[in-house]
């Protein structure tokens, strides 16, 4: 059977049995939708149904169980953007350790909240998860905590195994695993547990365009990564040695999602499964949904790695997801600034079966005639081909009207 020179199996397995008492088993099911979508067999993994919305919680309970007393009582220590921290903070409380973690500060609000609720002491420090990780090996040493690691750890690793455990219990005809990455231990993990199991297995990894360090590794180009992603729990500048060690022997090859594409994901699964997404567990539907090719006829599995969300980036994803498909639009009447032409836009408006949700004047800010006026309308249709005929219309009534479309090619 096909393994990793590093971490084994019969590793996993052990952590499986190690946690299975604590962490639910998480449900992985088959979407017809997304199956129709894409031309293939898919299946879901839903880890963002684990108490803290994350499959990290598996990595972090496997490493705490494996503390001695000694180093329990001292406590522990780790570096997060949000998901690791949760997991790491919830089940030292459980079991007693007290927990420090060091987070980013461009760490989205949710995400501190949740892990000082579970009673941890939070240390907010740098602009990335790099910079987080320096301050909270310092505060190791200083302060005698272990340190533990989100990534680049065997037992972390081998908690998140066994979502590729779970998976072909749950699904055993799956024939290929797509896997967000971010630090690598969740894809190396899964791919030691699945190519042990099913040694012909296909497993690729995916990476927001921001963050493409492992995809770098594997194709020997300069890591160059940076910049706002709003996949942050995969937007890590360095891949864990031991988990890069693994992909070179068990990775098919990671692929690369763009932010809008991840944008969309996260939509879709809103949409069609009714489930929650943050921009990291999305981001395997969202290169499946661009390379449909690839996958076409297999029977894949994707897991959604997390669920939290800011609310407010919810809302704003989803908004911008209507724009993208003309279902919310803004649209520029320039007339003469007579009286009633208002009344006759919004009229044409309402009659095409296309609802104003917002309506404004411009007189000042425009190059137009000084006797002219320009009136914006925030309207919702069905798609672009209504907004097209509703251009239509108001041309046939005299009316000049214009999108504003800026999202339109994204």
């Amino acid at each position: 059977m096909a393994q990793s020179d590093i971490l084994r199996l019969d590793d996993i397995r052990a952590a499986a049995e190690r946690i299975g008492g604590t962490l639910k088993q998480t449900p992985c099911l088959r979407s017809q939708t997304l199956s129709e979508m894409v031309g293939a067999e898919i299946w879901l993994k839903f880890e963002n149904l684990q108490f803290t919305a994350s499959f990290k919680e598996r990595g972090a309970l496997n490493k705490l169980l494996q503390l001695d007393a000694d180093a329990r009582k001292r406590g522990v220590i780790a570096m997060s953007a949000g998901n690791h921290a949760q997991g790491v903070a919830y089940h030292a409380k459980g079991l007693g350790i007290p927990a420090t973690i060091v987070m980013p500060s461009i760490t989205p609000f949710n995400k501190i909240r949740h892990v000082r609720g579970h009673g941890a002491r939070v240390v907010l420090f740098g602009e990335t998860l790099a910079e987080a990780a320096t301050r909270a090996h310092e505060m190791a040493a200083a302060e005698n905590l272990t340190f533990v690691h989100p990534y680049d750890d065997l037992a972390i690793m081998a908690g998140q195994g066994t979502v590729a455990l779970e998976m072909l219990q749950q699904a055993p005809e799956l024939d290929t695993l797509v896997v967000p990455v971010g630090g690598g231990g969740l894809i190396a993990g899964m791919a030691v547990a699945a190519h042990a199991l099913k040694p012909d297995l296909q497993i690729y990894g995916v990476e927001t365009e921001l963050y493409t360090a492992m995809h770098q590794q594997l194709h020997d180009q300069p890591v160059q990564v940076g910049g706002i992603s709003i996949a942050e729990g995969i937007s890590v500048r360095d891949i864990g040695k031991a988990p890069m060690a693994v992909a070179r022997q068990l990775v098919r090859d990671v692929l690369i999602a763009r932010e809008a594409d991840i944008e969309r994901a996260i939509v879709a699964l809103a949409e069609i499964e009714k489930t929650v997404a943050e921009g990291a567990g999305a981001s395997g539907l969202a290169a499946l949904l661009v390379h449909k090719d690839m996958f076409k006829g297999r029977k894949v599995g994707l897991v959604i790695t997390g669920g939290n969300i800011d609310t407010r980036l919810l809302a704003s994803v989803l908004m911008r997801g209507l724009v993208r498909d003309g279902r919310l639009a803004r649209l520029i009447i320039t007339t003469d600034d007579a009286p009633g032409r208002l009344a006759k836009a919004a009229g044409i408006i309402g009659s095409a079966g296309v609802n104003i949700v917002e309506v404004a004047h411009q007189r000042l800010f425009t190059l137009a005639s000084a006797k002219s006026t320009e009136i914006e309308f925030v309207v919702e249709a069905r798609d672009r081909a209504h907004l097209a005929e509703l251009l239509d219309t108001l041309a046939q009534a005299g009316l000049n009207a214009r999108l504003l479309d800026p999202m339109a090619a994204v």
